[in-house]
């Protein structure tokens, strides 16, 4: 269910990609040998490649090598997960269609095709913009940002509805910070039977922590001078996942 909440400055497809690939600390690979789980086994280049570290005994090394050159014959899927407990707490999902290359004692993944889906759709994103975009600065801080948002200071999130159309907190039960980023902040109105998302845009782009601490500053004054439209009621949402 959506809300009626204007998104605004927010990343393109092709950095929000790119901050994907930033922040995931997993990956699954599926090829001819089958589907591999990667924990902390890949590092990514300037332009968006990604180098993963395999053991000397997997199927995907031996498949890698042995699969035509120039072929696709790999997918790469990294998922972005909300930090904050939240319900549906994929935000987005990344395909990564390709091939592998044995470099220096890793893979390296030569991507053909690039997939986002977001919940608004999926977004196939070009090769050249995506090895030219930048993941968002605060990638890599996000889940520490967030986790501290929440966990210490309810009291600002909860302030921070002030800003959120009426319409759009009919029913809540809970709302909880589900993303950040150099454009804006993004949180979960979560309902008894549904929930939604809004975006409180920034004044101006954060490049770095210090920058979003002003810029949250400015939301928290913003909505100091705007009368609360309803009172959040006091009581959880089950099914958060």
């Amino acid at each position: 269910m959506g809300d009626s909440q204007t998104w605004t400055a927010a990343p393109s497809g092709a950095e929000w990609a790119r901050s994907v690939l930033a922040a995931a600390w997993s990956c699954a690979v599926t090829a001819e040998g089958g589907r591999e789980e990667f924990v902390g086994a890949h590092t990514v280049t300037e332009d968006g490649r990604v180098l993963l570290q395999v053991p000397e005994d997997s199927t995907l090394l031996a498949a890698s090598i042995c699969a035509p050159r120039g072929e696709p014959s790999a997918v790469l899927e990294f998922a972005d997960v909300a930090p904050v407990p939240v319900r549906n707490r994929i935000r987005a999902r990344l395909w990564m269609a390709g091939w592998f290359v044995p470099e220096d004692g890793r893979l390296a993944f030569r991507a053909t095709r690039v997939v986002l889906r977001r919940p608004s759709g999926a977004v196939v994103v070009d090769l050249d913009e995506f090895a030219a975009a930048a993941p968002d600065p605060l990638a890599t801080a996000e889940a520490r940002l967030l986790t501290h948002l929440a966990d210490c200071h309810a009291d600002a999130v909860e302030r921070l509805t002030r800003l959120v159309d009426s319409d759009s907190l009919h029913g809540a039960v809970r709302v909880q910070p589900l993303a950040v980023d150099r454009h804006g902040l993004t949180l979960r109105v979560e309902r008894a039977r549904a929930h939604g998302d809004v975006r409180l845009a920034f004044h101006r782009p954060a490049d770095d922590v210090s920058q979003l601490t002003e810029r949250m500053h400015v939301l928290l004054t913003q909505a100091g001078t705007t009368t609360c439209p309803r009172a959040l009621q006091r009581q959880r949402a089950d099914g958060d996942g």
